[in-house]
């Protein structure tokens, strides 16, 4: 099922425009509130399941879809497959609880842009839900910490052929991202503009037909270029 909104245009700007997922209509009023409490952010729809969320995202193509993970006629994992895969812009943020962490690291496979747990405060979605639509992407500590916790720590006997494409440059911004550093640490550790880590990360993520930070960090684990020892978890935000 799915419900659609009159969306409130911002006179200063188009708002950002928002999709929230979830068959709790409890948690979908609560979202709702928080995010039309804010004149940058509207709730362009609602919808009650995947099926209902992947034809929405095609429909009014948002920037940003609030998706919850355990839904009746299709999850919000297989819903963020299909949309990811889709032509929409939209970038999917997952409000997760800690009964899923057996679905974090399918659901970031899947093409996720963020994490969020479903407890965190109406400022931080809100700062997610800005993040995510100005295209970086975002993993609050905890689920950072689930994440870790479903990656084997040995290093691949191969890693990707893809990797000899990237600079040394670009090895060295994909091992700190890897490692939970932020643009400001990351130009900080290497002694670069901020601007400069920007463009690096940029082109790194093109030439490994990367969506976004988050697939860097997972592909970072995948071939053995940091271990769960390694991360920063403070700076994940």
């Amino acid at each position: 099922m799915a419900q659609r909104l009159d969306p409130e245009q911002d006179p200063d700007g188009e708002p950002i425009s928002v999709l929230i997922v979830d068959d709790d209509e409890i948690v979908r009023v609560g979202l709702r509130m928080i995010l039309g409490g804010a004149s940058d952010v509207t709730v362009v729809a609602e919808a009650t399941n995947g099926h209902s969320a992947v034809e929405l995202a095609a429909d009014l193509d948002p920037d940003v879809i609030l998706m919850d993970i355990r839904m009746g006629d299709m999850d919000g994992i297989e819903a963020t497959r299909l949309i990811a895969a889709g032509s929409s812009r939209a970038r999917v943020l997952i409000l997760t609880t800690f009964d899923v962490r057996n679905h974090v690291d399918e659901a970031l496979r899947a093409g996720a842009s963020g994490f969020l747990v479903k407890r965190t405060a109406p400022d931080e979605l809100l700062h997610a839900v800005r993040t995510i639509a100005a295209g970086d992407a975002l993993l609050s500590p905890s689920v950072t910490r689930m994440i870790l916790e479903q990656f084997t720590s040995p290093s691949p006997d191969t890693s990707s052929p893809d990797l000899e494409r990237l600079t040394r440059r670009e090895l060295d911004v994909l091992v700190e991202v890897g490692h939970g550093y932020s643009n400001t640490e990351i130009a900080e550790r290497l002694c670069v503009a901020e601007s400069t880590i920007k463009t690096h990360l940029k082109r790194l993520l093109l030439k490994l037909g990367l969506r976004d930070r988050v697939q860097a960090v997972v592909f970072a684990y995948d071939n053995g270029l940091v271990s769960p020892g390694d991360i920063n978890v403070s700076h994940q935000e």
